[in-house]
């Protein structure tokens, strides 16, 4: 068995796609790898353009399935002892991976580790965070907003919460790495998620199971977030809404209705 298996799910989004893996094939690893990309039957050629790789393999789906089914295609083909679900709209240094790596051998009680997510012009995403619920949800809400916004204290308040590690509810899917066994324990991500909200559950199932969750600020990964998703917002927008209300109506049931009459009045 391989160390690590990296899995990309991939759709209409090429040129960050090719950007990624230009990112990985200039990546002198310790570790063996192998590379998966899963494409969601993307239109511009982003699977033509993955398979020019030499050592990238390529996995096409004849439609598009989402983000927690493809993911979970990608796994079920890889033979690593460790997965990294990575966003085609990463960037990665030339030393992360064997990094990322280190700190989840170093902390045998993490299933799951997180590393510092920032922009294209270096600015910390909040990648982390508590278990989603009515109260986290309006202040993560709040600080993310602030920190769109340019907020100079939301930027110094996420600057340092990035600075320092962390043992969170979740990390961001972005770029998690995972156990093999831990996330086979878990079942994988749930798949009513098309997309948005399931590295939360994932690592909600993850936690269930008695592991833990690790952010690290010793491993930075650049994020040119929301690109794909900027090309077809109002898709975007409903695949939120529906991710979110199977989210409550799995850990929320009795919270359910009452997300989904909200959302109804606010986008009727």
């Amino acid at each position: 068995m391989i160390d690590l298996s990296i899995v990309i799910v991939s759709y209409n989004a090429r040129e960050d796609l090719e950007q990624c893996l230009a990112s990985l094939h200039d990546l002198q690893t310790a570790v063996s790898r192998e590379i998966i990309v899963v494409d969601n039957a993307s239109s511009d050629g982003s699977a033509a353009a993955a398979g020019r790789w030499s050592d990238v393999r390529v996995i096409q789906v004849d439609a598009n399935r989402g983000f927690a089914a493809a993911n979970n295609i990608g796994i079920r083909a890889s033979s690593g002892e460790n997965l990294l679900l990575l966003n085609s709209d990463t960037v990665v240094p030339r030393d992360a991976i064997d990094r990322l790596m280190q700190v989840l051998r170093q902390h045998p009680d993490a299933a799951v580790v997180g590393p510092r997510l920032v922009d294209a012009k270096g600015r910390a995403e909040l990648s982390f965070g508590r278990m989603i619920s009515p109260l986290n949800e309006i202040r993560q809400k709040r600080l993310t907003l602030a920190l769109a916004r340019g907020d100079a204290a939301a930027v110094r308040r996420v600057e340092g919460m990035t600075r320092q590690q962390h043992w969170p509810d979740w990390v961001s899917g972005a770029c998690l790495l995972v156990r093999r066994r831990d996330a086979e324990k878990a079942g994988l991500l749930d798949e009513r998620y098309f997309m948005y909200t399931e590295d939360v559950d994932f690592c909600a199932a993850i936690r269930a199971c008695g592991r833990r969750v690790l952010f690290t600020p010793e491993v930075e990964i650049t994020h040119r977030r929301g690109r794909s998703a900027a090309a077809a917002p109002a898709a975007t927008t409903a695949a939120y809404r529906r991710s979110h209300l199977a989210f409550y109506r799995k850990h929320y049931p009795a919270l359910a209705p009452l997300l989904r009459l909200y959302l109804w009045v606010r986008h009727s």
